[in-house]
């Protein structure tokens, strides 16, 4: 597999989730990075903006075990892992596996449980595996979460911790869509009743597992220059050179993981080596959530994504 193939088999997943979802191009395209990248990310908009449609339409593109937790403020950690239970026929414990053995997981509404249930996705996201009970299981290679979240709602919601917001390659704000798209939505899918099957709007699975593995291992070989590692460095250390707006810069994970999705997005484009502003385009879904605002930048009404946006006019790129 090669890059042209790469940004063919990206072109022919992007017109297959085009068939139930309209517009939210912007994310599809941070999907597909993530998904060649090996990463997760976080989506986060109003009700009704199509995040867990996204979700579903993205995943039935793909030829992997989907799965989706509902999260709710009593929701155990048991309840996401899986537990050990006596069988007393046998006298011996069996594992009742957890929906978070899958492959696509739709951690849907991730903000509404405690930090204990959330921290049960750490380990998962990081290493492909689960503890339980002392014992490690391995989730599959291609595991990847696909996070929500409702930003308007604040009660019975718990704020990720920065901890698990830096497991997250992006976050991405999904906002509404324009008139146009929206007449469009309007138009397609007002005829029925409830939420559309993948059958009803004929999404089909378009990439083996084989693919998925290939277009990995390209990803991994694309060309990453002195100068562009150089660049990327800078602009993550100059998150960390800002006290006066950013409490907290983005970590060395952060500046490794955008490197990582520039070769995935350079893959994409159709190039076998990486530019700079395949950096500059993914630095913001990359870096505004693992940073944190000082309290005068929050007085001045400073956002993540503008200081991030300076920062990256500020920093020369290389020629």
């Amino acid at each position: 597999m090669n890059a042209s193939d790469i940004q063919a088999l990206g072109d022919r997943l992007k017109a297959e989730i085009g068939r139930g979802v309209i517009g939210q191009t912007d994310a599809v395209d941070l999907m597909l990075i993530a998904l060649f990248s090996k990463g997760h990310i976080l989506l986060e908009g109003p009700p009704g903006t199509a995040k867990t449609f996204l979700a579903r339409c993205f995943s039935a593109t793909l030829s992997l075990q989907y799965g989706r937790i509902q999260f709710t403020p009593d929701l155990m950690p048991g309840d996401v892992l899986g537990t050990n239970l006596f069988n007393f026929q046998t006298s011996q414990f069996f594992l009742t596996k957890g929906p978070i053995f899958t492959e696509v997981l739709l951690a849907d509404e991730i903000n509404r449980t405690p930090p204990k249930t959330q921290a049960a996705l750490l380990e998962a996201m990081q290493e492909r595996r689960v503890t339980i009970d002392g014992e490690t299981h391995k989730l599959s290679d291609h595991f990847m979460v696909v996070a929500t979240q409702n930003p308007i709602e604040q009660q019975g919601t718990y704020p990720l911790p920065e901890a698990q917001l830096d497991r997250f390659l992006f976050k991405h704000n999904m906002d509404y869509p324009s008139e146009a798209e929206e007449a469009k939505i309007v138009a397609a899918h007002a005829s029925g009743i409830g939420m559309p099957s993948m059958e009803d709007l004929g999404i089909t699975a378009q990439v083996t597992q084989e693919d998925l593995s290939a277009a990995s291992s390209y990803v991994a070989s694309v060309k990453l220059t002195d100068e562009v590692i150089d660049y990327t460095v800078r602009l993550c250390r100059a998150t960390r050179e800002r006290p006066a707006l950013l409490d907290v810069g983005v970590s060395p994970r952060a500046a490794v993981n955008l490197a990582i999705a520039s070769r995935a997005r350079a893959a994409l484009q159709g190039r076998d080596y990486v530019i700079p502003d395949d950096v500059k385009q993914l630095a913001r879904p990359a870096m505004c959530h693992r940073v944190v605002l000082s309290a005068s930048a929050e007085i001045e009404g400073r956002t993540a994504s503008s200081i991030i946006g300076d920062i990256i006019t500020e920093t020369e790129a290389p020629r």
